[in-house]
């Protein structure tokens, strides 16, 4: 497959000589220990349906910061992989060892969203090239009938109402044999969902309504230091150091006390790491609700004294995510500079990572033009540009440099894996 010599390709503005070589090299040269570890870790914790991970790499470590069990950006994966994930899909159904002819694609209700449509339409697609009859169930509340919705290359999407009857649910006269959340339940489960007798991927639980990051990021640190061992690595610089306070209410500033205390001692942590490895970097963490997405309720702090000096902009957006969701508990994440860019002038971005099952099936580059390599770039004004690798890049070429676009994304890949393998065994703690 050609690449377009005139389509930009990300790269590092940092020097490639430091530790981050040394994280890559360590992967590349352990590539066959690597997936034999990884086939027994799968054949223990079966992965996820389907995932994206938002990386961030800072030149002299690589680590994951969010982990989507719902994801909606197959839209913006490179159309060459179509087969790749086509057959991912495949293996994943034939791995619920139950026949499965007919699917019920369950989107998120925001039906005015085109870029999140776009995702809809792709996924829906990508499942009927599978070999599976796929209708869309909607949850939208007041939905009555069929609602034809057409997009902007003129094809369209027909979402209906998702029934049910007894213990099954159905859309019309279609009766699935599994149920694909695309979905995340941000606003709770919603009752035709519980107890129903038909396969329901994601486990609703895992919905944002229940699920936390600082559960999930536990479960990745534990990943992280077994990973580690095994290649000879400090975990740190696959990893981001964490903690997380009791409960907090932004508009009433309870629990501030608390949360200034954790990020003071987080950015303690992470200057004793800079110091370790001869970072010339400021520290600084990331406050994030401890649920949710979309890049909500997420913000940058340099000092436990910014904390205090909020002003109530700054806390109404801390206060709520998603549907209107009341910000009770938040996660202190290490922050992790991006010092990749891409284009010219060149812009901060940040891969994401698309697994279905075990398999990397490709990713793009969140890219943001009016943000810094400190912040949060899902955020409005960001764009994504699929990776435009002349391969898949599934496995490395260790004759070649580490920072060749084969063997970083490789790399990438590795890493994207590990949070896959977190959040599968943060399934099997639930059940």
């Amino acid at each position: 497959m050609a690449i377009d010599p005139a389509q930009p390709v990300p790269h590092l503005t940092t020097a490639l000589s430091g530790p981050l070589h040394l994280v890559e090299r360590h992967i590349l040269d352990r590539q066959p220990a690597i997936e034999s570890w990884f086939r027994g870790q799968w054949r223990r914790s079966p992965a996820p349906f389907y995932a994206s991970v938002d990386l961030r790499n800072a030149g002299y470590k690589i680590a994951p910061v969010d982990t989507n069990l719902f994801p909606a950006g197959f839209n913006n994966l490179n159309p060459e992989f179509e087969s790749l994930c086509i057959q991912s899909l495949q293996q994943a159904v034939e791995r619920l060892g139950k026949p499965v002819d007919r699917i019920a694609l369950v989107p998120e209700s925001h039906t005015r969203n085109v870029f999140y449509l776009k995702n809809v339409a792709v996924l829906q697609s990508l499942l009927e090239q599978a070999g599976f009859s796929v209708r869309l169930g909607s949850l939208l509340p007041d939905l009555r009938e069929s609602m034809v919705v057409t997009l902007e290359d003129g094809s369209s999407l027909k979402f209906e109402p998702l029934g049910r009857e007894g213990d099954r649910v159905a859309v019309g006269d279609f009766v699935p044999d599994l149920v694909l959340l695309n979905n995340d339940l941000s606003a709770g489960i919603p009752a035709l969902l519980e107890d129903i007798t038909q396969i329901v991927l994601p486990a609703p639980r895992l919905g944002w309504s229940t699920r936390l990051k600082s559960v999930h990021f536990s479960f990745y640190q534990q990943v992280a230091r077994e990973f580690a061992e095994l290649i000879g690595l400090d975990p740190w610089l696959i990893d981001s150091l964490f903690r997380n306070c009791g409960e907090i209410d932004f508009m009433k500033r309870e629990g501030q006390s608390c949360l200034e205390k954790n990020v003071n001692s987080l950015l303690e942590g992470v200057r004793a790491k800079y110091e370790e490895y001869g970072i010339q970097c400021r520290p600084f963490a990331m406050v994030k609700a401890d649920a949710g997405t979309y890049g909500m309720g997420v913000m940058p702090i340099h000092s436990a004294e910014e904390l205090m000096e909020l002003n109530r902009k700054q806390r109404t957006k801390m206060a709520t995510t998603k549907e209107g969701q009341k910000v009770s508990k938040v996660i202190i994440q290490e922050g992790v500079y991006t010092y990749e860019t891409l284009g010219e002038p060149p812009h901060v971005a940040e891969p994401v990572v698309y697994l279905i099952d075990h398999n990397v099936v490709g990713g793009f580059y969140r890219v943001h033009e009016a943000r810094s390599s400190s912040e949060n770039l899902n955020a409005p004004g960001m764009r994504f540009e699929p990776l435009a690798f002349e391969e898949c890049c599934i496995l490395p070429d260790r004759h070649l440099s580490p920072d060749a676009h084969t063997n970083r994304f490789y790399a990438y890949g590795v890493i994207a894996r590990l949070a896959a393998l977190a959040a599968a065994r943060e399934r099997a703690s639930l059940t």
